[in-house]
């Protein structure tokens, strides 16, 4: 090797040969995947960190949109919930006091004049209403993980809309049949007590086949509606579902080679390779 031939294995009278110009029409030599490839470049079967991390993001957590299976999902949810309006009408009917009447000429009228059982039977139904939608959100927020955002939270609302109604009426059915009874054949002056109802709520029908509940019916939506939207705002992850820490990859391949070491300098005191 001499300042004139750099390379060891080139005769010296070799002339240097120019680099071919790359054309549009050329296609880039074929490259063995199983072949390593330098420190700090990627080839075909290594991803750089950024792209490798996002298309893990992809197929783990970007799982794609598909409406349908969407929908199934709020269906599923609204008739789960209805069904637990069951159980919570029946613990308003075990909670909310029944009201003394007294039977009349006219119909039934309170024993008092101003009962409070009513009331009572009302703010029982809020306060259960209420706890009932926060529940909800927080099961769903956890039970449809997959889901959260939009679906999960129209799912919680739609539910407990459903269930309010559902709760109410079974809670009210609970001794109406005997109080209805004794409205038909008591006679008049006779005592005796009338089953929990609502008087801040009802459904009203809108054009006849709609039904749109009111008053302390929407609380379980209410409280619904804010613990999912609080829950989703303390979220730490943007996508709301939980997202792998970018320490988690690991971004050199199996397959990559280690760096190869670089050549030690020659001893000072070395023979020099002859000149030729």
């Amino acid at each position: 090797m001499s300042p004139d031939n750099p390379d060891r294995e080139r005769p010296v009278d070799e002339p240097d040969q120019p680099t071919p110009a790359r054309t549009p029409d050329a296609t880039p030599p074929e490259v063995d995947p199983s072949a390593g490839t330098a420190p700090g470049e990627f080839g075909p079967g290594h991803l750089p960190p950024s792209a490798a991390y996002g298309s893990s993001l992809e197929l783990r957590f970007d799982e794609p949109r598909r409406p349908l299976r969407a929908l199934a999902t709020v269906l599923g949810a609204v008739l789960a919930l209805a069904a637990l309006g069951v159980p919570l009408g029946l613990l308003w009917a075990a909670l909310a006091p029944d009201t003394p009447v007294l039977k009349t000429a006219e119909g039934a009228i309170y024993a008092e004049p101003q009962p409070e059982q009513p009331i009572a039977a009302d703010g029982w139904f809020s306060l259960l209403g209420l706890a009932f939608g926060l529940l909800v959100a927080l099961a769903l927020w956890f039970v449809l993980r997959r889901r959260r955002g939009p679906v999960g939270l129209l799912a919680a609302v739609l539910g407990t809309l459903v269930a309010a109604p559902v709760a109410w009426q079974v809670g009210r059915r609970i001794g109406l049949a005997t109080f209805e009874r004794l409205l038909a054949t008591a006679p008049a002056g006779q005592a005796f007590s009338k089953p929990a109802d609502l008087r801040a709520g009802g459904v009203d029908w809108l054009l006849g086949v709609l039904p749109v509940p009111h008053g302390n019916l929407l609380l379980p939506a209410f409280g619904a509606a804010v613990m999912y939207t609080l829950l989703a705002g303390w979220s730490r992850w943007p996508g709301l579902r939980p997202e792998p820490e970018p320490g988690e990859f690991s971004w050199v391949s199996a397959g990559t080679p280690a760096p190869t070491a670089a050549p030690e300098p020659p001893a000072p005191d070395a023979a020099e390779p002859p000149r030729g």
